[in-house]
């Protein structure tokens, strides 16, 4: 999507080979016309593939996924990095890496809130690894769902992750592709 690409050029900021910031517009601050039309895309992209609820997981794939499942009519489920106090019967569990924070977490879903019968888009703002991706598909395999695709506003096309997930037979639609980056340099694919 060239909005989007454009975008990264002009707000983003490489600050090394595998960082890419884009607090201004994505992640601290969100920017909802941008948005919106990414939300447009990912819809016309899956349109008439069944999908019936969208998953994202917290917190920068939120905004993404919410315009994505309002301009699809679908829900949207937020899958949590933190357990729950109150539910922890209720949930299906998952530990992943975070390549941002490089820490484990436990993802979480509520089994009240996915069943078999959902046909599920994953959104999310980054795909580098593929970690968090694949712990939601764990989480939703738990469930008896199945995935639909996934959508990403930016893939690091020089990291494993979307790699990873089409050899595994999963559809990655990504919206910006990343072929390399270095100090202060953005080189698209």
């Amino acid at each position: 999507m060239r909005l989007l690409e454009e975008k990264i050029l002009k707000e983003g900021r490489a600050v090394n080979e595998d960082i890419l910031r884009v607090d201004t517009f994505i992640n601290h601050q969100v920017d909802p016309e941008l948005m919106q039309k990414c939300a447009k895309d990912f819809a016309a992209h899956f349109k008439g593939m069944g999908i019936t609820k969208i998953v994202t997981i917290e917190s920068s794939g939120i905004a993404p996924a919410l315009f994505t499942a309002l301009e699809m009519g679908l829900q949207v489920v937020i899958l949590k990095k933190q357990p729950s106090k109150v539910l922890n019967d209720d949930l299906y569990q998952t530990m992943i890496t975070s390549f941002t924070k490089g820490t484990n977490y436990e993802l979480t879903l509520s089994k009240e809130v996915i069943s078999e019968q959902d046909h599920v888009l994953i959104i999310d703002d980054f795909l580098a690894n593929g970690e968090a991706v694949t712990g939601a598909i764990r989480l939703l395999r738990m469930a008896h769902a199945t995935i639909g695709g996934v959508g990403v506003l930016i893939q690091k096309q020089f990291q494993p992750g979307g790699d990873k997930l089409t050899d595994a037979g999963f559809e990655v639609y990504a919206l910006a592709r990343i072929q390399s980056l270095s100090k202060d340099n953005i080189v698209f694919s």
